[in-house]
């Protein structure tokens, strides 16, 4: 088949199929043609309708399931506003969750709730799979036989990726931190090493900060009960001071007073 005319076919596919579409999908499409290609000339077709779009609003993405013809991420945007349904929102509980599994899969649920010190809901478990993003890997082999969860080529479908090492590395995730403290994640890939004497010295020092933080707040008490007892010492002598010369007052009046009515007798 001339490779124009195959490129064309493959367009006319790959806009139509509701999925996408393998290789292997593609060439049983040709079955029973009398100038069927090759499945190194669907690649070649393939690939080259992926150069012609590079200037275009669209592109031609190989996911885990295959390839399909998708609007370019730039333009979202733009091509979202075509319908009213807003996209769905997700709780960050379930964020962190399908995280867990995708970084550390096989895990099973309890081993997610050790990572993320509360319990993962049903609903959480449910909802991944109902939208078959995470499957049963299998079980552990400990008592109770816990399902191991992973993920699922639809989740990769999903997420534009063709496959799990195209996700963002701890590295990359790290680097994000520094822009984006809230995003922040924990490197639970790496070793941890032997730290019990850490642990110790780290324990001690801690007890010293708290000593020192105590201290510290002694000094500041005792601080703000010399201002206290200095302002209270003012007060005091002012109230003295205001009452001594109201008894000296007072005092002065009465002589005063006496001194009129002695000169009143004598008249």
């Amino acid at each position: 088949m001339i490779l124009g005319k195959l490129k064309t076919i493959l367009e006319a596919v790959l806009l139509a199929a509701d999925k996408p579409m393998s290789v292997q999908n593609i060439d049983a499409i040709f079955n029973g043609d009398e100038d069927r290609p090759t499945r190194d000339d669907i690649r070649q077709a393939l690939h080259e309708l992926a150069e012609e779009y590079v200037d275009r609003g669209f592109e031609l993405k190989q996911v885990a399931t295959g390839f399909r013809i998708q609007v370019k991420q730039d333009y979202a945007e733009w091509v979202g506003r075509l319908w009213e349904e807003k996209p769905a929102r997700y709780t960050r509980a379930l964020l962190e969750t399908m995280s867990l599994i995708a970084y550390r899969q096989p895990i099973t649920r309890g081993e997610i709730e050790e990572v993320r010190g509360v319990s993962v809901s049903s609903n959480i478990i449910r909802t991944l799979q109902e939208r078959e993003w995470i499957k049963v890997l299998g079980h552990k082999d400990v008592p109770g036989k816990p399902a191991l969860y992973g993920t699922s080529r639809e989740f990769l479908d999903y997420f534009n990726l063709k496959s799990l090492d195209d996700l963002p590395t701890l590295a990359e995730i790290k680097d994000l931190d520094k822009a984006y403290p809230e995003l922040a994640l924990v490197d639970h890939h790496a070793e941890v090493p032997n730290t019990e004497g850490d642990s110790e010295s780290k324990s001690e020092d801690v007890t010293d900060d708290l000593v020192d933080a105590n201290d510290n707040e002694e000094i500041e008490t005792d601080e703000i009960s010399e201002v206290v007892e200095v302002s209270n010492s003012d007060v005091a002598d002012e109230v003295e001071s205001e009452e001594a010369a109201l008894e000296d007052t007072e005092t002065e009046d009465i002589d005063d007073s006496n001194d009129e009515a002695s000169s009143a007798s004598g008249i």
